[in-house]
């Protein structure tokens, strides 16, 4: 659908005003189908010193880790778009704070400025009326806009009142650099075929246009719903203010004012709130009559003594004051109810948000501006993982019903992420804390990745997302990974955890691994899936795996070669794929090579505990080379094993255990382990209820030293 004209070339601009002169048309309605931000750049604020968000049509969902910049991008935008005299000194990186400190005649301010840039995409088909104010150039090729947002430091009033002495001169600043030291402007500029390095509004300062804030808001309608972290509860009943009882009212008075001021687009809430209004004035009437009758002595007194014969009390209900005072949100029957403070605050939370999507979405509907941006911050909070969940597929319903709405959504909830599209995703990250922080585009930058493994790139990319939309997103939020191949070592891992714990840290130091922010993921054999994906978010990662060591046998009958499971010892190469990815193995055809690579495998030399990523494998430990966790568990912990036979699930066979000599620990578990799980929840409970001392495999323990480290 689009609008009912369009901007051609050649279109002359208004010689008062240098504007293009823009066609009038009577079409009040905008439906503006392809006119979206395309993308938000931030400089000099807080963590965010020089990032770009490439934002979607609809919504965009920010994920990352704690302290990488989700709540600065928040504040950011409500400081521009709603409240820009609220920067202070505080508000600029600590990089540029030491160099403000140092301010004088030679310093370029502009070079501390703190910066929001809006691209905007629009399409000849949309109704460009209002955009037009922000376009400097009617090149019918052309199809991007953009709007500069910018706090600069008033250089010259600042050093007129800074005092001499340098400590002063640094309090003065740390306290003071607010309100009338600040410039906020807002540009529109053009960098189309702009390629230098330096961007187009520093390097063309001249070519920018100032512009005012109202022709902003009429551009842009921005509104931001907060993270609502103090919700009522049963805690503080009757000691405070009702959110959701302040909100409703919040809701209430919107409607009304609105029906005051357009009483032909009122519809059905003009009608209800007349019917209302109506109810109250019967009200007032009859309680009229009653005061009458209660105040006659009064009134009665008031005339004797002051000759005061009109004097009267009346009743005078008020709609909004009625609901404000006299009406509250509760959960259950009129007649058997609970008051809002009694619910939970997963429900008061949910029960707020909507509220505030439909205060939004009247400001959207009324206002009917051709761009509209709505930030919605941390939704989770309070919520449980399943109501996560559901609401991550409301949110997407309720947004969509918004007319030219795009939504920017701030989560640390793996669940919302999961149940969202990826293509939304863009992820926050800082590899350090001295390092700036930087916005990736999930679905963009991160399958160009794989798509360059070729085929296999792009099955490994598939599974990657389903993996993580089906089990969970919680690698978006953690500091470090570990993964795991099966349900035995999932089952015993924190065990392991404890012992190293237990082990290897001091009881005056930070803490050990169980109280550092770790995803662990059972993986499979899949790991070498997720190795674009983690170098892509940076987190490093323990790959806890199997050597499964393999040889070649060679069919007599077809001449075909097969790679059947073998001790280490019999091993020529080995079945497991992520092994081969992480360690650089060299192609099997080329023999030589391979060999070497496979020699390096067994002796520990393959793999290194450099870079983000540690592979652990079995390794000869206590002269035996196990294959699997299974052969090196029993193989260090045989005579407990025998001790214990009768109490371990899972194990069949069991005279095997004391017939067994020698070291062929690899048979003597094919023979004796029936359910892997069972026989490793029957470790875990000899170990916490029986306090049975097991020994963990020494590349497990290696592994674990390492990520708790690193």
């Amino acid at each position: 659908m689009g609008a009912d004209y369009t901007l051609r070339a050649g279109r002359q601009r208004d010689s008062l005003t240098n504007k293009p002169a823009v066609p009038e048309t009577s079409c009040q309605i905008r439906r503006i189908l392809d006119m979206h931000i395309e993308q938000i750049k931030i400089e000099n604020f807080r963590l965010l010193q020089n990032c770009c968000l490439d934002m979607r049509e609809k919504t965009t969902l920010l994920v990352g880790k704690n302290n990488t910049g989700k709540t600065s991008f928040a504040v950011l935008l409500e400081r521009f778009l709603e409240r820009p005299d609220h920067f202070t000194y505080t508000d600029f990186p600590i990089q540029i704070r030491q160099k403000i400190l140092g301010i004088d005649d030679d310093t370029n301010a502009e070079e501390f400025a703190i910066r929001l840039v809006l691209r905007i995409a629009y399409d000849e088909t949309d109704n460009l009326s209002i955009l037009s104010e922000f376009m400097l150039d009617l090149d019918p090729t052309r199809r991007h806009t953009s709007i500069l947002f910018e706090c600069c430091i008033d250089k010259s009033k600042l050093l007129r009142a800074l005092p001499d002495d340098p400590k002063e001169r640094k309090k003065f600043i740390e306290n003071n650099l607010s309100g009338k030291f600040l410039n906020i402007k807002v540009y529109a500029f053009d960098d189309f075929g702009h390629t230098e390095e330096t961007p187009y509004y520093m390097a063309h300062r001249d070519q920018l246009e100032e512009k005012e804030r109202s022709e902003v808001r009429e551009l842009l309608n921005f509104q931001v719903i907060h993270a609502r972290r103090d919700v009522a509860s049963s805690e503080n009943a009757g000691r405070g203010a009702k959110p959701l009882s302040a909100i409703s009212t919040k809701f209430f008075r919107k409607r009304d004012i609105e029906v005051d001021d357009d009483d032909e687009t009122a519809g059905s809430d003009g009608e209800s709130l007349e019917k209302l209004r109506s109810m109250l004035a019967g009200i007032d009437d009859q309680l009229g009559e009653q005061y009458a009758q209660v105040f006659g002595d009064f009134l009665k007194s008031s005339h004797d003594f002051l000759e005061l014969g009109d004097l009267k009390v009346v009743s005078n209900i008020q709609s909004q004051s009625l609901i404000e005072t006299s009406s509250q949100v509760i959960y259950g029957e009129t007649d058997n109810f609970l008051p809002e403070h009694y619910s939970g605050l997963g429900y008061l939370n949910i029960l707020y948000l909507l509220l505030q999507i439909e205060l939004c979405r009247d400001d959207f509907a009324r206002r009917n501006a051709p761009l509209n941006l709505l930030l919605i911050e941390e939704p989770e909070a309070h919520t449980h993982p399943q109501m996560q969940y559901v609401f991550a597929d409301k949110i997407h319903g309720l947004i969509s019903k918004i007319p030219n709405l795009q939504a920017l959504l701030t989560t640390h909830s793996s669940h919302i992420v999961s149940k969202s599209n990826f293509e939304d995703i863009r992820y926050l990250s800082r590899q350090s804390p001295a390092e700036p922080v930087t916005i990736k585009n999930f679905h963009t930058d991160l399958s160009a990745k794989y798509k360059e493994l070729g085929a296999d790139g792009v099955a490994l990319f598939q599974f990657l997302k389903q993996y993580l939309t089906i089990n969970s997103a919680e690698l978006f939020f953690a500091s470090k990974a570990i993964f795991i191949e099966g349900t035995t070592e999932r089952i015993l891992l924190p065990l392991f955890i404890e012992m190293h714990d237990r082990e290897n840290v001091d009881e005056t130091a930070a803490g050990g691994l169980s109280s550092q922010n770790i995803s662990v993921l059972e993986v499979g054999a899949n790991a070498r899936a997720f190795a674009p994906f983690l170098e892509f978010i940076g987190v490093r990662t323990l790959v806890i795996t199997d050597i499964d060591t393999t040889k070649a046998v060679v069919s007599e009958g077809t001449g075909k070669t097969s790679y059947p499971a073998c001790p280490v010892a019999e091993s020529s190469n080995t079945s497991n794929e992520s092994l081969k990815h992480f360690l650089s193995a060299p192609d099997p055809k080329e023999v030589s090579e391979f060999s070497d690579w496979h020699k390096r495998l067994i002796d520990g030399t393959a793999s290194s505990d450099e870079g983000q990523i540690k592979i652990a494998y079995q390794l000869a430990e206590d002269g035996y080379h196990a294959r699997s966790f299974e052969d090196a568990f029993v193989s260090i912990n045989l005579e407990k094993v025998k001790a214990r036979k009768d109490m371990l699930a899972g194990l069949k066979n069991r005279g095997t255990l004391d017939a067994f000599s020698g070291n062929d620990f690899y048979s003597l578990t094919s023979q004796i382990l029936g359910k892997k799980s069972d026989f490793a929840g029957s470790v875990l409970y000899l170990a916490l209820v029986e306090r049975e001392s097991w020994r963990a495999p020494k590349y497990i323990m290696d592994g674990l030293k390492w990520i708790h480290k690193n």
